[in-house]
């Protein structure tokens, strides 16, 4: 495909412009972005804490289905959910727990968790043939503060080397060992970058979220990340407020946090699918999965410190409620801003200076593309 749609955006923030329309309608584009983006860069998958006990799951990478699970030795994989013998899928269920083995469903070859084949069933007939080469092909895969990373790459950055950008920048908040308290998962009738730009500002918010700028202004905080793959930055609160349903605080702190931390919330998008929200007594995170040019599933999880269950006070419901309603708020002008950039009257637009972030956004996505 020819790139002179790579000039839609102006290089810097003052004077860019939003994309042009077939960046959210165009089949191709979209094909490009799962080959250049989502099949080369390090992918937000799940959590660790997924793989505990013995559990697998299964991701669509790029259209590709994966198995992740930790082998023998502890180790992470992402092995490839097809069998080396005629290709079946060899695990149907999307998540659940293994014994010692994954065995092919249709002619039982056997692996071992690392991949390795242990036993293919009257193979053993065939001369020459040596079970060391048919072990399951498999993705890079790497954890990241609690966070699992694949890469479809044939040799990927490695991933400490991708995000050293970000090396104990979030340590306070104790990621790896906050505990899944909600998910809710969203089907949005939008392009997934869409998405991310509506994530990467509040210049929408006084007309959208009049609950959340009663709270947390729309012009306050700073942004601190402003280019690259990883862009964002924090907005204010009053002292002793919280975004949620009462505005105030609804667990203990997920970490060892300042006072300057519980008066603000982090607003972090790490490129490509990972929008990290880091309020003081939760985090939120969107994972985002493009489905088509015009459609994204968002799976959306609240984490919680694992000592605030029981505590006086702690009550998940009230910041899942603040954010499944402002969520679907987010997602309805997404939607109607899908409708209108497939119009032949959409041109692309001046981004406003409170915008920056998601010009930049833009531009990592071009740069990716181009690469």
């Amino acid at each position: 495909m020819t790139t002179p749609f790579l000039s839609a955006n102006e290089v810097g923030t003052a004077g860019a412009r939003t994309l042009g329309g077939e960046f959210y309608t165009s089949r191709e584009i979209f094909e490009r972005e799962r080959e250049r983006i989502f099949s080369r860069r390090w992918v937000c998958v799940g959590r660790e804490q997924q793989l505990a006990g013995g559990g697998y799951f299964l991701r669509d990478v790029a259209g590709e289905s994966l198995i992740l699970l930790r082998d023998q030795a502890g180790q992470v994989r992402a092995h490839y959910n097809v069998c080396r013998h005629r290709g079946s899928r060899l695990c149907e269920e999307a998540s659940g727990r293994l014994a010692a083995t994954i065995q092919c469903p249709y002619h039982a070859w056997t692996y071992a968790l690392d991949g390795r084949l242990l036993g293919a069933p009257g193979m053993e007939a065939l001369a020459g043939f040596d079970k060391s080469a048919h072990g399951l092909a498999a993705a890079a895969a790497g954890v990241w503060e609690g966070f699992l990373f694949v890469s479809l790459a044939q040799q990927p950055e490695p991933l400490e080397q991708a995000f050293a950008a970000l090396a104990g920048k979030f340590a306070r908040y104790e990621l790896p060992r906050l505990a899944s308290v909600r998910r809710i998962d969203y089907d949005v009738r939008a392009n997934w970058k869409l998405i991310v730009q509506n994530y990467s500002e509040c210049y929408h918010c006084p007309g959208v979220h009049p609950q959340l700028v009663k709270l947390s202004p729309a012009d306050s905080g700073k942004n601190d990340l402003t280019s690259g793959p990883f862009l964002g930055g924090y907005m204010s609160l009053p002292a002793g407020a919280a975004l949620t349903k009462s505005g105030r605080r609804c667990a203990i702190d997920v970490g060892p946090l300042t006072d300057e931390d519980r008066q603000r919330v982090y607003y972090y998008s790490i490129f490509p699918n990972l929008l990290l929200s880091l309020h003081a007594d939760y985090v939120m995170v969107h994972t985002l999965w493009p489905l088509a040019p015009d459609r994204t599933r968002v799976e959306c999880e609240w984490l919680f410190s694992p000592d605030a269950a029981g505590r006086n006070g702690f009550d998940p419901d009230g910041g899942v409620q603040f954010w499944d309603e402002t969520n679907r708020q987010d997602w309805h002008v997404c939607e109607l801003s899908q409708q209108g950039v497939g119009s032949r009257a959409y041109r692309p637009g001046l981004y406003s200076p409170r915008e920056s972030i998601s010009a930049a956004f833009d531009r990592e996505v071009l740069r990716a593309l181009a690469e």
